[in-house]
């Protein structure tokens, strides 16, 4: 699966003056709010839904919070650059400063799977992390997410 699959401009942003999980949480649902045409309760009650069952912080300071829901159409992304590191319970400790979102409908169980599986892919790369932290604005990650690492992710 592409990254370009999952995002878009809209639902790329780098933030500053989140302190919290769940600010980040309900961050990412009014991100991905309007491009689902799903409530934004729904999609941060989802995060915070799996948040509960254990942590979805990777290593290397990055997190794929995920959730499924009736009220989601299609299998889509937010990915979100923290200016500063948020304390998330991450395998390795390590505070997460680069977060992609997914979301899919409730019954896309292996197309939930795919995507998942490639954006952790993509995430567990050092050099891929350490690209996206020296890129600064949204349309510059967007850009990097969605076409640069498209092959990558499906390798």
């Amino acid at each position: 699966m592409d990254i370009s699959e999952l995002v878009s401009p809209s639902t790329v942003a780098v933030r500053a003056g989140v302190t919290t999980k769940r600010q980040l949480m309900n961050l990412l649902a009014e991100l991905a709010a309007p491009g689902l045409g799903a409530p934004e309760k729904v999609l941060f009650d989802g995060l915070m839904e799996r948040e509960a069952l254990g942590s979805t912080g990777l290593s290397g300071g990055a997190a794929v919070p995920h959730a499924r829901s009736a009220a989601i159409s299609k299998v889509s992304g937010v990915f979100v650059k923290l200016e500063q590191p948020l304390e998330f319970e991450s395998l390795d400790d390590r505070p997460v400063d680069l977060v992609f979102a997914l979301f899919a409908p409730a019954e896309a169980g292996a197309e939930h799977l795919r995507a998942l599986a490639a954006v952790s892919r993509l995430l567990r790369r050092s050099e891929v992390r350490e690209q996206l932290r020296r890129t600064r604005t949204p349309d510059a990650l967007y850009a990097l997410l969605a076409h640069r690492f498209e092959a990558d992710a499906a390798a």
